[in-house]
């Protein structure tokens, strides 16, 4: 059988493929393939899907809840943030509030500032790991402060990592979120 469309096909029309399913093109979107008698016809994935050959995890983008009682630091944070690739899908200025928009949203990963004015991040952080089940959020320890001021309470929390204010980025929370530390995380 021929490769390509035979005189009696039409040019749009392929000649069956032997591996069935979603096929890969080199620099185009994934085609899936409805399947007929005189061969099959292709169909482009929807404009949002990704080019399967092009696909890294590294490119998930990861939804992103930040806890602080400094606004300015909010809409800072959330800019750079949204600038290197993540996806913030809210703020949130007291622990009550952080608690309702985890449970609303959903959120991947939770930043959580240590000093939430007089409430403890550490309590906040203890409370969002508990309260998440499945466990499908990585809560992130963020502060002014060093984390050598915080060592002890830190390692003692079950927060997946602390990064300093001052090194905030999406690679920084990547790395913490992927086990690999650095970005200021503290070793388990």
């Amino acid at each position: 059988m021929p490769a390509g469309p035979t005189a009696e096909q039409p040019k749009d029309f392929h000649v069956r493929s032997p591996h069935p399913g979603p096929e890969r093109t080199p620099g185009r979107l994934t085609v899936n393939r409805v399947e007929r008698a005189a061969g099959s016809r292709e169909f482009p994935a929807g404009r949002n899907a990704r080019s399967a050959a092009s696909w890294h995890a590294v490119d998930v983008t990861l939804g992103v809840l930040i806890v602080d009682d400094n606004s300015l630091f909010l809409a800072a944070a959330r800019g750079l943030l949204e600038r290197e690739g993540m996806r913030v899908v809210g703020v949130a200025s007291t622990s009550a509030e952080g608690l309702r928009r985890a449970e609303e949203l959903g959120p991947d990963v939770v930043l959580v500032d240590l000093m939430l004015g007089a409430e403890s991040g550490f309590e906040l952080a203890r409370r969002l790991v508990e309260g998440d089940g499945g466990g499908l959020s990585a809560v992130i320890l963020i502060s002014t402060h060093s984390q050598l001021d915080f060592a002890e309470l830190i390692a003692e929390s079950p927060a997946a990592g602390f990064l300093p204010k001052s090194e905030l980025s999406a690679d920084g929370i990547r790395r913490i979120v992927n086990g690999r530390g650095s970005g200021g995380a503290v070793p388990r």
